[in-house]
């Protein structure tokens, strides 16, 4: 990777901007299952209603996906990564701070947005974000890839940490705190980090990604249904776990660090995870971690106490974390061209961004008011199964497509 930073100008700069943008989204458990949520700010909602918001936060960055990916793919990266994502998202984490208890409209609508404005805000750069790093990278782009996203992870291990300034300085007091923190890595990500390539309409041999060819690659399309049915139950212990331990009289102190735990472990897991790719192939390594993912979401009903809610914290963080940014290491593989990363990556995110959407409210259905929990567990580990037998078909037929194991 050094190699590869002397080589081209720009290191990996994109790690502040999911810090402060991915992170943030990836916090929203502390949010629903201890202060905002099901226990105090809005209980006169139901967990599958109240789960629409921070599903529709984490789809929005996806279902994007094929605009900015495109958008990117000819050259329009300042455009995007300026006007959309310093303005929209971190506007909208300040004007969470006026929301009021009760007011569910006032935290999903667009003027006191935690669910589509922030969504929307960062939905616009994110593909972009995370495709540049391809662009910058000659060797181990999985790596780079990697570190990339742990700026999700850390930024997700810090602020649910920063909801004990709650009772100090109040609900509005502490979401303005982490908004400034936000705003800070965005201006400095936004500042530092550059596309290599010039526009397509200034590239003499570029050409123009043909869309509908993708629905006709097999083994593309495979990888986008494995992804597609991971999301659905890939984000159950992210938005479920804290309330889990609560309801199962785990200490509600250390139920409430469970979300930093989980996401301060999937740092080293996107690391670690896109390495492995880089050396025995990007499929090869996914396929294990869904399956793995999928075993840790039935471990969830083992929690009974400290231990084993840290253990399982751990271990769903890290082959998580590895799943989510093989995620983008295995998209990027199939692109026949560096002019088809942001539209593959991008069409693909906007296909499984349904997932996305249906998983928590699905969950929260599932769940009923009743807690039974078994439901939608046992839902959410047997589509990641699902899943990882999609990204099993697509190994084999990529195989064989380039004659080679490494995959």
């Amino acid at each position: 990777m050094l190699s590869a930073c002397l080589h081209y100008s720009d290191c990996n700069y994109g790690w502040l901007v999911l810090f402060g943008t991915f992170g943030y989204l990836y916090s929203f458990g502390v949010y629903e299952g201890r202060y905002f949520y099901i226990l105090e700010y809005l209980t006169n909602h139901t967990p599958s209603n109240i789960a629409w918001i921070g599903c529709f936060q984490l789809m929005m960055p996806f279902a994007l996906g094929v605009v900015s990916g495109k958008l990117f793919d000819n050259g329009h990266f300042m455009r995007l990564r300026l006007e959309e994502e310093s303005f929209s998202f971190s506007r909208n984490v300040f004007m969470l701070s006026l929301a009021k208890s009760f007011q569910y409209y006032q935290v999903f609508t667009f003027s006191f947005s935690q669910g589509l404005g922030m969504g929307i805000g960062l939905g616009f750069t994110f593909v972009p974000t995370v495709s540049i790093t391809v662009h910058h990278f000659a060797k181990r782009r999985g790596l780079a890839s990697g570190v990339a996203l742990s700026g999700s992870s850390v930024g997700s291990t810090i602020f649910p940490i920063s909801a004990h300034l709650i009772p100090k300085i109040g609900f509005a007091g502490a979401v303005r705190a982490t908004g400034y923190i936000v705003l800070a890595c965005i201006i400095a990500g936004n500042t530092l980090m550059r596309t290599r390539l010039p526009p397509r309409s200034k590239r003499p041999n570029a050409t123009s990604p043909d869309i509908k060819s993708f629905f006709t690659d097999a083994p593309y399309m495979w990888a986008v249904l494995g992804a597609l049915l991971s999301s659905i139950g890939f984000y159950f212990p992210l938005i479920y776990i804290q309330l889990y331990a609560v309801q199962h009289s785990v200490g509600s102190n250390l139920a409430f660090y469970s979300i930093a735990i989980l996401n301060g472990s999937s740092a080293f897991g996107r690391i670690a995870g896109n390495h492995l790719a880089d050396i025995y192939g990007p499929f090869n390594v996914q396929v294990i971690c869904t399956l793995i993912t999928g075993g840790t979401i039935w471990a969830v009903l083992g929690v009974h106490n400290s231990w084993s809610l840290v253990l399982v914290s751990i271990l769903y963080g890290i082959f998580s974390g590895a799943w989510l940014a093989l995620a983008f290491a295995c998209l990027s593989s199939l692109a026949r061209t560096l002019d088809e990363v942001g539209a593959r990556t991008g069409l693909a995110l906007a296909l499984s961004s349904v997932g996305s959407l249906s998983s928590a409210p699905i969950q929260g259905a599932l769940l009923t008011t009743s807690f039974i929990w078994i439901r939608p567990i046992a839902f959410s580990a047997s589509l990641m199964f699902l899943g990882a037998i999609c990204f099993a078909v697509t190994r084999v037929l990529q195989s064989r497509r380039l004659s080679s194991r490494i995959v």
